[in-house]
Formats: C-alpha cells, structure tokens, sequence
C-alpha cells in the first residue's frame, strides 16, 4: 500500500478535513492529560493552532507557543490565536533554549515527523526537570486502522482504487512509542488510547470534504475516473448511512501517551 509524504500547505482546506477533528480529539486528550493549570506550553507541530487554542481555552496556560514547519499554517495560527507565539520552525530543531516550557505537547504530528529519534531528544532538552511531555496521534498500524480516513480508505479498497496513506511508524504502537520515549530519556511513561465521533451535516458534507486533495485519502480520490468516484461514492453512501436527521457520523480512535523528565 502506497505511503505519502504529506505537507499541509493549505490552511482553509486542513482546516475543514482535519480542524474538527482535531479539536474533537484534542478536548478528549486533555481530559486524559488533566494538566494543572499556569504552565508554559510548547505546541510542536502546531498546523492552524487548533489544539494551541484549546490549550489557551481549557488549561489557563502562563503561556503558549506553537512551531510548524509550513508558513502558510502559521499565518493562520496566528491570526485565528493571537493569544499564542506561533514560529515557523521544525520539530528536530526548536527554536527554544533548555527546559524553557513545563509542558511540550504535538497533536497528530508525530507520524509525519522524518527525524523521530532527534525531535524526541529536543522535547526532552527542552522541558525543564519535572516538566511532562505528551503527544498523541490517530491509531493506524498494519493491521489495524482507526484514523478518521479509515471508512474512505476501505471504499477505496472496495473498488480496487489505489490507496495513499500517510506513513505508519513505530511510534504509532504502545511498545513504539514507549521504547522512543525511554531512549530520548523519559520516564513515568503512561499510553492509552482515546476515541472522538464526527458528525457531518449529511452525506453531502461528508464526501465534499474527503474529496479535498489535501489527504493522501483526497488525492487518491482525486486520481480516479468519473466512474470509479461514482461507484466509490455509492459505496461510501451503503458504508456510512445517513442517521433520521440526515446527518453522518463516526468514531475515530488516537493512541496518546505522556512521559515526564527526570528531575
């Protein structure tokens, strides 16, 4: 199955097929997390500041920032939280000093990350002593598929219709992630897994937006004929049917974990 390497360039369009998602999932992870209040937060990976927003809603932070790697994510993190300091800026080399935030945190990120081993060796430079470390990412392995684009990757496969994904890395499993975690230096290691539910308006709503070419799962569906877009969305239509009000919706599952650095 062919893997992609992703970029999200297009804030308006991440935005509509991830920005629900995001603050769905991320209202769930901070319900696990249950940080304290007064922290310095660091957001790696920021993208559109969804998750930094929820931080400067939910957590009374001291303060927030956020870095990402895209501009053009940035620009709009910035204008839609102000509150927060957003950099363009990438996750092996932040642009922070030594133990400068009690709380670094990357939501849905860790996976596209190239160089995990060196992004994980700066969290833990720098989060002071005692500061935690957490992050958390859709559920997606070999075997198993949990992430909000499993029912169209399953259409996809159900026309013979080749399917990109977004990489699937070693750190994406319980055992992965906390061997990661200890060679970069972290203890107190804690993963669970944690689950959301999106309701589109109708089905409509749904298909119009993963069909957006932003998603491995969008440009896969980008490439097909006029034919096979409609075979695959009937079977979309017999996959996911549209409840009495119209409406559809689904659970997705993130696996999170969080790790604290020795004082």
């Amino acid at each position: 199955m062919p893997q992609i390497h992703v970029t999200f360039d297009a804030a308006s369009d991440y935005e509509r097929v991830m920005g629900q998602w995001s603050r769905l999932i991320g209202e769930r992870f901070l319900d696990w997390l249950a940080p304290p209040p007064g922290l310095r937060w660091l957001d790696i990976g920021c993208g559109t500041g969804a998750f930094s927003a929820i931080i400067l809603k939910r957590c009374a932070p001291k303060a927030v920032a956020g870095i990402d790697p895209a501009p053009a994510q940035i620009e709009h993190a910035r204008k839609e939280t102000p509150q927060a300091e957003f950099r363009v800026a990438d996750a092996t080399a932040l642009p922070f000093g030594d133990g400068d935030f009690d709380a670094v945190t990357s939501a849905l990120v860790v996976n596209f990350i190239p160089d995990r081993p060196t992004a994980f060796r700066e969290m833990h430079r720098v989060v002071r002593a005692g500061g935690v470390v957490s992050a958390y990412q859709w559920d997606r392995r070999e075997d198993e598929n949990h992430s909000p684009f499993a029912p169209i990757e399953n259409g996809l496969r159900a026309i013979g219709a080749e399917v990109l994904q977004p990489p699937i890395v070693p750190e994406a499993t319980p055992d992965g992630a906390r061997a990661a975690l200890e060679r970069a230096g972290f203890a107190d290691i804690d993963i669970a897994t944690i689950e959301a539910r999106r309701s589109f308006r109708d089905f409509d709503d749904y298909w119009d937006t993963q069909t957006l070419p932003i998603s491995p799962a969008g440009k896969s569906i980008a490439a097909l004929s006029d034919s096979k877009r409609a075979e695959l969305r009937d079977v979309m239509r017999r996959m996911l049917p549209a409840e009495t009000d119209g409406s559809v919706s689904y659970a997705s599952r993130a696996l999170a974990f969080k790790a604290r650095k020795a004082v």
